[in-house]
């Protein structure tokens, strides 16, 4: 037990902070941005013109109809071969990875806000047009709000399955907690100690994130109001 130990304090747990960073790094900007982009794409599919609806459906069952691991490979290996108008667009491995969760996760969290926008009773809209508001007036300030709040579980569902699926950057050298495991793990042969470890890192963070959106969600909650469950 104390050689095991030593070995996991010694080996294991630097390298694994370093991939740690590396993976922080990555999720934290994805999830943002996949929160971002996915309101934006839900409130478009519900209020948008008919071409912006079509074309953000379309966007939606792109994203949600192919794998991940698909989605990471034409970001970094496919795109600089696109030419547009003479133009390369070449990404590092951490730029394409952080681009394929955000579109990828913003296209799941879409549906989960279009759901919830959906959800309004049609009263508030009228009510709130009656008042004299715009449009937009009414869907940023009376419904958006209301549909966030509805849509936040299956949202900080999303960012939970980010998290995991972070893990697959590693197949484009990325890295992260999974890359450094597997450097690890080839640089020793103990397999088992080195990929329990991992496992006890994914399983600390997601542990943490889900406490953290569980008090978001209690915060922003408001008393009475019907939220939807995750």
């Amino acid at each position: 037990m104390d050689e095991f130990l030593q070995f996991v304090m010694e080996r294991i747990v630097p390298g694994l902070n370093v991939g740690l960073l590396v993976s922080l790094k990555l999720i934290i900007p994805s999830s943002a941005l996949g929160v971002v982009f996915g309101v934006i794409t839900g409130a478009l599919r519900v209020y948008g013109p008919v071409p912006v609806r079509r074309f953000a459906d379309l966007y939606v069952s792109l994203f949600r109809g192919t794998p991940l691991v698909v989605q990471l490979y034409f970001w970094y290996f496919a795109l600089p071969y696109i030419s547009l108008g003479g133009l390369r667009i070449v990404m590092t491995p951490m730029q394409s990875s952080i681009v394929a969760f955000a579109l990828c996760s913003a296209a799941y969290q879409s549906e989960y806000v279009r759901m919830g926008l959906m959800s309004i009773k049609a009263g508030q809209i009228k009510a709130a047009q009656a008042l004299g508001m715009t449009p937009m007036q009414t869907v940023v300030n009376i419904v958006l709000p209301q549909a966030v709040r509805r849509a936040l579980p299956g949202c900080g569902n999303e960012i939970i399955y980010l998290i995991k699926y972070s893990s697959l950057a590693s197949i484009i050298t990325v890295n992260e907690l999974t890359g450094m495991g597997r450097e690890i793990a080839k640089a020793t042969w103990r397999n088992i100690e080195v990929f329990s470890v991992v496992g006890l890192y994914y399983l600390l963070i997601v542990s943490l994130a889900t406490w953290g959106l569980k008090r978001l969600e209690e915060r922003t909650s408001i008393p009475g109001f019907n939220r939807a469950r995750g």
